[in-house]
């Protein structure tokens, strides 16, 4: 299935019953898609959540050991939604893997993402990577509307690199 309004579609693959692999191709050198992917003030601009929501904090600690945290607010009730994890490979610029976890009782358990940058002349093709704990977390993920949120955070990420 391919998700997205932008000339590079996301597209979504399952392999397996516990994996999630999506991939994006950006107009970009992988140096930047990896930046954008890594530095805080260029996360900040792009991993946004729906309407109503903004990223109030976005931290990256990019080394192996290191962690990361993202919480998303909610301006109108004050909710938040918050994702983190810890680094277990660097390989600048073409790999990133790390644990995430949900602090959402309707997210349970641990996953393992990994990112991988591969370039073209100039094109970079983005994939990631979520390997679940059960059958079943991977379900809800897919049941989540987290290829719709990905693509919309994606084709942000892709006006930010033009």
């Amino acid at each position: 299935m391919k998700i997205g309004a932008s000339e590079h579609q996301l597209e979504v693959t399952t392999p397996t019953d516990r994996e999630i692999v999506m991939t994006r191709v950006f107009d970009a050198p992988r140096e930047l898609v990896f930046d954008a992917f890594t530095k805080p003030e260029i996360v900040k601009r792009w991993l946004l959540a729906p309407e109503g929501w903004s990223l109030a904090v976005c931290d990256i600690d990019l080394r192996v050991g290191g962690a990361f945290r993202y919480v998303w607010r909610n301006g109108a009730d004050g909710q938040e939604f918050v994702v983190s994890g810890v680094y277990t490979e660097i390989t600048r610029p073409a790999r990133v893997v790390h644990t995430e976890q949900f602090d959402d009782p309707a997210c349970p358990g641990e996953s393992l993402e990994t990112w991988t940058f591969d370039e073209r002349d100039g094109v970079t093709t983005f994939t990631m990577t979520l390997l679940y704990d059960s059958v079943e977390a991977c379900n809800r993920a897919l049941e989540s509307g987290m290829e719709q949120g990905n693509a919309a955070c994606y084709d942000r990420l892709a006006a930010l690199l033009a």
